[in-house]
């Protein structure tokens, strides 16, 4: 990624006649900023006739210098490891009327004085939905054929012998499975239309979605209950909110079929993590998990030697180059909001609440 500059680009562009440009600046850590931001991002804002962008640089609300700065901006542009945006620090901009979010989830950031202020809000989290509905498909496909298990034999056979991979498990292959999918969030039917290039069955448990939607989406809605047990592979992508923690308890897992594989890439507190573990020891369910809780197991944990178990520490969310749709979304936002008033995908408090 390229370095930011320290200077705008000389080709900014006026405001048209009459139109004053709506100034906006970033207050977020300096490592986030440049992970995800880059110069062509920094030029965008500069080219906008609606933005005039404060600093090439995040803001600081606890530097003076930059506190002066701040309270003269009506748009700041969050991410990773943003100040929590209560009353007293919304008191040092008051002339905020929006934040652009440049990650996923803005639970970290946004308070409950958000929303009483009436301010605009939005994120990148259909930006980030992207590369976590790809890894979850890639997930299911490769446990549907056996990928992690039979590596895993390979590897642990000094001598090399043959691998059978059919007569290892229940259910081996793609063509026909029933997958089931826990939550029609935007990753969740992100996933459900990567899955129209298969021929595989999708189930969807999730209390929001209805039939006409359902319809549209080419699905078929069950209780949790019935997705558990007729499903070959489940994926997870419900948020975790109070109702949805342990939500895969004992009882869920219990249902699964013998050769089912459980896919998690949501949160791992949707999880009974001592359940899971307790059916992946009898050796009869498998488990691919991006996320567990905590997020990094310690030492000892179950879930580490359990058999049939995959475990990767949180790579389905945005990495590398996929952050570049993270600060496009961001950036095109803040034009978007700067030129007319509003985002083109805004985040409700009604909707906030049902949000990762």
């Amino acid at each position: 990624m390229t370095s930011r500059p320290v200077t705008p680009p000389a080709t900014t562009v006026p405001p048209p006649s009459g139109h004053t440009q709506v100034p906006v600046a970033f207050v977020l850590p300096d490592a986030t900023f440049t992970r995800v931001f880059d110069t062509g991002d920094l030029a965008a804002l500069h080219s906008s006739p609606a933005v005039r962008l404060v600093a090439d640089r995040p803001l600081d609300p606890d530097n003076p210098c930059d506190a002066a700065l701040l309270t003269d901006v009506e748009v700041i542009i969050t991410g990773w490891g943003s100040p929590v945006l209560d009353g007293a620090l919304l008191d040092r901009m008051p002339r905020l009327r929006a934040i652009a979010h440049s990650a996923g989830s803005v639970k970290p950031v946004v308070d409950d004085d958000v929303w009483d202020r009436a301010l605009a809000v939005t994120s990148s989290a259909a930006a980030n939905a992207v590369p976590v509905a790809e890894f979850a498909v890639a997930m299911i496909v490769l446990a549907a054929k056996r990928a992690f298990a039979t590596a895993a034999a390979i590897a642990a056979d000094p001598d090399g012998g043959p691998v059978d991979v059919e007569g290892s498990w229940p259910v081996i292959g793609m063509h026909g499975i029933t997958v089931g999918v826990v939550g029609a969030s935007r990753v969740g039917r992100a996933v459900i239309e990567r899955l129209r290039d298969y021929d595989v069955r999708v189930l969807v448990s999730d209390p929001f979605l209805d039939d006409d939607d359902a319809r549209g989406l080419g699905v078929t809605t069950v209780d949790l209950e019935t997705l558990a047990g007729r499903s070959d592979v489940i994926t997870l992508h419900a948020p975790l909110l109070p109702s949805t923690r342990g939500m895969i308890d004992r009882s869920v897992i219990a249902r699964m079929r013998p050769g089912t594989t459980l896919v998690n890439t949501a949160r791992g507190g949707i999880v009974d993590q001592d359940a899971l573990a307790d059916r992946l020891d009898r050796g009869d369910l498998a488990a691919v998990l991006d996320v567990t809780e905590p997020e990094h197991l310690p030492v000892g944990a179950r879930l580490r030697s359990t058999p049939n178990t995959f475990i990767t520490p949180h790579i389905a969310g945005s990495l590398g180059n996929e952050l570049r749709r993270l600060a496009g979304n961001a950036v095109r936002e803040t034009i978007a909001f700067a030129a007319t008033g509003a985002f083109t995908d805004p985040i409700v408090p009604d909707g906030f609440a049902v949000q990762a």
